[in-house]
């Protein structure tokens, strides 16, 4: 089994990214915010623990998420390679993430830092729609429906997230700073980290990141 590990601050287009190398790669997606996300839907107690935490722009424990990761990649076969977003999020969690892998015999190969201006995240942040429907991701400056306020996929209704006004998103910011941010130096010790400048056009990100994953 092996992983792949995308890391950048809130907005820095990690999901987008993501997208696109599934297209190119035989990595299955695995996205930890979408899991919360469908947790918060559930209603049960882990989800409105979970929505307590992303309405305050805080992040879930360390042992809820690892207990997710653990679960979703069951679901695949043993040499399944894994493409990992927004997860780890702190040492705690790369730690029991090489605890899991030790365990199956699994290797992460790299980890594709996503490089982006603090001012240029909380813009990217606090113009993002939601479809309340289906879920896809607009913003009123760079990618703006077609009718205000209406998916263009499916008509449905589309709302800001709570973690995405703007004292949210400078909450999740620091959050990423103090917590995340030193996985940067926890991965490069280890000779994984490739930096990638995401400040590009997504099809830039997505072209030097198959560079990286092929160096």
């Amino acid at each position: 089994m092996e992983a792949i590990v995308l890391l950048g601050g809130p907005g820095a287009g990690k999901g987008t990214l993501a997208e696109t190398l599934k297209k190119h790669t035989p990595y299955i997606h695995v996205s930890t915010g979408d899991m919360l996300r469908a947790a918060v839907r559930s209603g049960s107690p882990i989800g409105l623990e979970v929505k307590a935490c992303m309405d305050n722009g805080q992040l879930a424990s360390d042992d809820l998420i690892l207990e997710l990761i653990k679960e979703r990649i069951s679901q695949e076969p043993v040499d399944a390679k894994f493409m990992f977003d927004g997860f780890p999020r702190t040492i705690e969690q790369a730690k029991g993430l090489q605890t899991l892998f030790s365990g199956i015999n699994g290797t992460v190969t790299h980890v594709l830092n996503l490089v982006v201006d603090p001012d240029a995240l909380v813009q990217r942040l606090c113009g993002r729609r939601t479809c309340k429907t289906c879920g896809a991701i607009f913003h009123v400056v760079n990618m703006p429906p077609k009718e205000e306020g209406i998916c263009d996929l499916d008509g449905g209704e589309l709302y800001q997230r709570a973690d995405d006004n703007e004292e949210t998103v400078m909450n999740r910011l620091e959050v990423y700073k103090t917590q995340t941010a030193p996985l940067i130096d926890f991965y490069t010790e280890s000779g994984l980290l490739h930096n990638v400048d995401a400040g590009n056009p997504p099809e830039t990100t997505a072209q030097l990141s198959l560079e990286a994953l092929n160096a």
